[in-house]
């Protein structure tokens, strides 16, 4: 009895994950340098493959603690301040290529450069017909999972938690594949080229990590459809799942942060 836990934090047993996943990290970014002066990219690879392989192990460990019950109130609060953390970081990792695109789009030109206001190179995409269908698309599928957390924590049916899931994840999928026919459309028939120009760089990386961002969250929903089908997640205790719905709804505010400014605003700065 005397050493029986008399707290609710969690122990945690010792672990060999964040060793790997530092020694994962590593390699994928001295094999990203390397790659780009010329050495090939399977170091880089090797490294990406470690780290897919750690936020498996890792995670999977995480949903074994959390059936175990070692997920106590304490240690869900943890969690939760942790994951806004996490977003947190990506609001400013975003911030970045909005703050590449206006720079550009406002003051294009270096001091040194140029004494006068040089106009800025931006070749303006439609923003109503893909870039809305894709927006449209993305908002249904917020809502999609947002019908799914309200029916798990105000004691809907699971098969309302199952459906709402399904429907974000297929939504997530169409959103991806509607980018990447876009992303087509602009290579075949515009000549967009990414490296070409200041422009096509900004576009294609801030859309481009956002798209990544998608798959991402699509994943992590998918992960979460698994869960509920195998009893996972309660009323009281879903902060897989809420991490999931925050995620995504992150994702959502991000891409109409990306129409408004790169696809409309962006079109307004071309027509005047």
């Amino acid at each position: 009895m005397a050493s029986a836990k008399r707290h609710d934090y969690h122990i945690l047993p010792p672990s060999i994950w964040p060793l790997m996943a530092a020694a994962g990290a590593f390699a994928m970014l001295f094999g990203a340098v390397n790659w780009m002066h010329g050495s090939g990219p399977w170091l880089f690879l090797m490294g990406f493959a470690a780290v897919l392989y750690v936020m498996y192990g890792w995670w999977a460990d995480v949903v074994v603690e959390s059936q175990q019950g070692d997920h106590t109130p304490v240690v869900r609060l943890g969690l939760k301040y942790g994951f806004i953390m996490f977003i947190m970081s990506e609001v400013m990792f975003f911030v970045a290529w909005f703050w590449a695109f206006f720079k550009h789009a406002l003051y294009p030109m270096n001091t040194y450069e140029a004494s006068a206001y040089v106009p800025p190179e931006i070749y303006a995409v439609d923003p109503f017909h893909l870039p809305l269908i894709n927006t449209l698309v993305l908002l249904l599928s917020g809502c999609a999972v947002t019908w799914a957390h309200h029916a798990l924590v105000h004691g809907g049916s699971r098969k309302d938690v199952e459906h709402g899931l399904a429907l974000g994840i297929v939504l997530g999928i169409a959103f991806t594949g509607l980018q990447a026919f876009e992303y087509w459309e602009l290579i075949a028939h515009k000549d967009w080229t990414f490296g070409g120009d200041k422009f096509f760089s900004t576009f294609f990386l801030a859309t481009g990590f956002h798209g990544l961002h998608v798959i991402i969250g699509t994943i992590f929903l998918a992960v979460c459809w698994f869960r509920v089908r195998a009893g996972h997640f309660t009323a009281e205790k879903h902060i897989g799942f809420e991490a999931a719905a925050w995620y995504w709804h992150f994702v959502d505010v991000v891409w109409l942060f990306l129409f408004l400014a790169v696809y409309i605003w962006g079109q307004a700065v071309v027509i005047a």
